[in-house]
């Protein structure tokens, strides 16, 4: 989950949520910005962060009974795994590029264990395997990659209000074609991206969310059955190009 404070309680949004935002984002890039295998290569960012950990007692929580976001919680192979398993019925390419994600996320704690260095390697194997299936290049598939890694970077600045006031600009990331992007929070509550990455010069995304009103709970299971019970609402972001460049 991703949680945010708000004057209500806590804004909720489901990551799987977050991955279909990634997925709008991706959907409205420049066409030379797009990549071979266009629908599963949207399926994949899609699906980037599926699977998630079930709750077993109070791993939905904090300390003190929040709801926890998900930087607040340990890294979980059980997630990894069981997405790593289910995107192969889907695509080669599916697999490949989630494997990549999950490589991303994940080599920073190798040596962390046996476990976490076991599968490390099995994501490398796998990728290594899918490129020589697929006929393609290391470059080509981390340029499919980085169109991932920018739409979730993005998506998640977005869903945790994480662009700063006063109109500066964050970073969002590389783009597939090398450039940085970044973007900036303007007065009138819309986004400006730079350079502009997307097919027209204004777009609307969106979101879903739930604002749960009580501020802490005994257990998961209270948890999940409030959530479940709190409708959802939508934010939308309207995104627009910057000022053309200077001659």
């Amino acid at each position: 989950m991703i949680v945010n404070s708000v004057p209500q309680g806590w804004e909720i949004i489901y990551q799987q949520a977050h991955g279909v935002l990634a997925a709008q984002l991706a959907y409205h890039l420049k066409p030379e910005l797009q990549c071979a295998r266009w629908v599963e290569t949207l399926l994949a960012i899609g699906n980037h962060d599926n699977r998630q950990k079930t709750w077993h007692g109070h791993d939905g929580l904090t300390e003190a009974g929040a709801p926890a976001d998900f930087t607040q919680l340990p890294p979980t192979l059980e997630q990894a795994r069981a997405l790593a398993h289910a995107v192969r019925f889907q695509s080669r390419w599916v697999a490949l590029l989630t494997s990549m994600h999950l490589s991303f996320l994940y080599e920073p704690g190798r040596g962390s264990s046996k476990a976490a260095n076991a599968f490390l390697d099995e994501q490398l194997e796998l990728q290594n395997t899918c490129r020589r299936s697929l006929k393609i290049s290391k470059k080509e598939a981390q340029k499919a990659y980085a169109i991932l890694n920018w739409c979730d970077s993005l998506s998640l600045l977005l869903c945790k209000n994480e662009l700063p006031a006063g109109e500066r600009t964050v970073e969002i990331a590389k783009g597939p074609d090398g450039k940085t992007y970044v973007a900036l929070l303007l007065r009138s509550s819309e986004v400006q991206v730079q350079p502009w990455p997307f097919s027209e010069k204004e777009l609307q995304v969106s979101v879903e969310y739930r604002v749960l009103q009580q501020l802490q709970f005994s257990n998961d299971h209270e948890l999940a059955e409030t959530l479940h019970q709190t409708k959802p609402a939508t934010r939308t972001w309207i995104l627009k190009a910057g000022p053309a460049p200077k001659e």
